[in-house]
């Protein structure tokens, strides 16, 4: 029998907002947007995409990591910070949701805004345009039921998911779901997230059917990457460009 994990404590108003005030400082919101494409940075990166001095990165990632937002691993002489959960990068997607139908800045789209809205990293899974279709096509065949906030994998889906060679192992005492919905902020839809998001995107990069970007969580599909995903999942250049 499997181990049932501990309900989780319900959050305080107080507690709701620390968490608030912490993410709602712009550099701290920009490092943390930083670390949403799954990979750990040092402090000098993060300086860097926060647009702020050392001395004020390293206050704000101490207050994150206090916070629970963060966690720092050390390797060598090098301090490396990432997500301390898979639920910090989906609470930053939310919000991202909710900042991206507010009221709009004045500023034209750039090359990067669109590589992000086609394929991008969402912490350990993949989101904008790529993610969506991905949870579209698997639902429309039925290998995934979507839900409202929810996802259940058929067991048709095990199968076809088992014939890529994805495994999913029953979860034990992990608390992480095999398979949830995360809203994307820029198509204002779900894609998938769980250990079966996170599963397609490393099979994705494995295969080389995608490859990060050096500067932003957008990804890049490869020629590999098109005829694959045609093939397998039906979607092609143009169910990916924008309308």
């Amino acid at each position: 029998m499997g181990m049932t994990s501990p309900p989780l404590p319900l959050a305080s108003a107080n507690g709701i907002a620390t968490v608030a005030a912490l993410i709602g400082d712009p550099a701290r919101a920009n490092i943390l947007s930083a670390l949403m494409g799954g990979q750990a940075l040092t402090a000098g990166e993060l300086s860097w995409r926060a647009g702020v001095g050392a001395a004020t990165t390293s206050g704000h990632l101490a207050k994150m990591s206090e916070a629970g937002l963060l966690v720092m691993e050390r390797q060598g002489r090098h301090r490396y910070y990432r997500l301390a959960s898979p639920d910090i990068a989906q609470a930053m997607e939310s919000l991202m949701a909710v900042a991206a139908a507010g009221p709009q800045r004045h500023r034209p789209p750039g090359p990067k805004d669109e590589a992000l809205r086609t394929a991008r990293t969402c912490y350990d899974h993949l989101a904008g345009r790529l993610g969506t279709k991905l949870a579209d096509r698997l639902n429309e065949r039925g290998l995934v039921i979507l839900g409202d906030g929810g996802a259940l994998v058929t067991d048709d889906g095990r199968d076809f998911l088992g014939g890529l060679g994805l495994a999913f192992p029953d979860a034990g005492g992990h608390r992480r779901p095999l398979c949830r919905v995360c809203l994307d902020w820029s198509e204002r839809r779900h894609h998938l997230a769980g250990r079966l998001g996170a599963a397609l995107l490393t099979c994705s990069l494995e295969r080389g059917w995608i490859i990060r970007s050096p500067d932003s969580r957008a990804v890049t599909i490869t020629e590999t990457g098109g005829k694959e995903f045609a093939t397998i999942f039906g979607i092609t250049a143009e169910h990916l460009t924008a309308k």
